[in-house]
């Protein structure tokens, strides 16, 4: 049976219609007999809610100080309603789809990454037990990026390292990463349609690939040294997209460790 990881920018989630459209191709994956996790992240949603209280939002090296404040935040948003909102939606197109976080069983143990900030967590250890029940009775698990610890700390952890963590653990021969780009480009501002991993270092250390594109190839480099065979970054705002790179589609990038 493939297994394939899905993860989702929070962005495609903000709009009522791409959820719904994003929703209605993973339901008609999950039915076709694949074993699907989707992972979801919530950023834009998670500063708008912020902002809204007079809460200011602080990033170092690109990632959200989390103060107690914005713990109880982090819980509201990513796993309340981000979270039940893109549940709902695949119910909506037919999938059987049940909301997690990390927390869930012991999903993700997570420890403090830096203590300048905050609850942000590093994953240290992933349990695929509860997906592997959960697909294998054909539901389709839907994980928000929070984990925990075993003292019931909680953590907030950015959505990709959640997804390379959930991928790695659930046996993922597939991660597919549907973003608001259209892949990962070179220095002359071109979609490379594959990538090595040497070749991905080298876009990094040359300046090429820089901020969230250059946390999206470190993440995806995690995810083939830990086992993974393709990592896919590819738009997910492409009608269809999902599908077609199932079957094979050259869209977005595709990154693997052959040389």
């Amino acid at each position: 049976m493939k297994r394939v990881l899905v993860k989702l920018g929070g962005t495609l989630l903000d709009d009522a219609g791409s959820r719904e459209r994003l929703a209605g191709e993973i339901a008609a994956v999950a039915a076709s007999g694949i074993e699907l996790v989707v992972v979801h992240g919530g950023g834009k949603q998670m500063t708008r809610y912020l902002t809204e209280r007079g809460i200011e939002s602080r990033f170092v090296g690109g990632l959200r100080v989390t103060t107690p404040e914005t713990v109880d935040a982090v819980l509201k948003v990513f796993a309340g309603t981000v979270n039940h909102e893109l549940v709902a939606s695949l119910i909506r197109a037919g999938a059987l789809a049940v909301g997690l976080t990390g927390i869930d069983a012991l999903l993700t143990e997570a420890e403090q990454l830096d203590p300048a900030l905050g609850a942000v967590g590093r994953v240290t250890r992933s349990n695929a037990g509860l997906l592997e029940l959960l697909a294998a009775s054909r539901y389709l698990p839907v994980v928000a990026c929070v984990a925990g610890d075993r003292q019931g700390n909680i953590y907030n952890v950015n959505a990709d390292q959640m997804a390379v963590a959930c991928a790695a653990a659930f046996g993922a021969q597939q991660l597919i990463f549907l973003t608001d780009v259209a892949g990962v480009m070179d220095g002359s501002k071109q979609v490379r349609a594959r990538l090595t991993a040497e070749e991905s270092r080298g876009l990094i250390a040359a300046g090429v690939a820089t901020g969230g594109m250059q946390a999206k190839l470190n993440a995806a480099l995690a995810a083939l040294d830990a086992g993974v065979a393709e990592v896919r970054i590819a738009p997910g705002a492409v009608e269809g997209g999902l599908a077609r790179i199932l079957q094979g589609e050259a869209l977005g990038t595709r990154l693997d460790r052959e040389p």
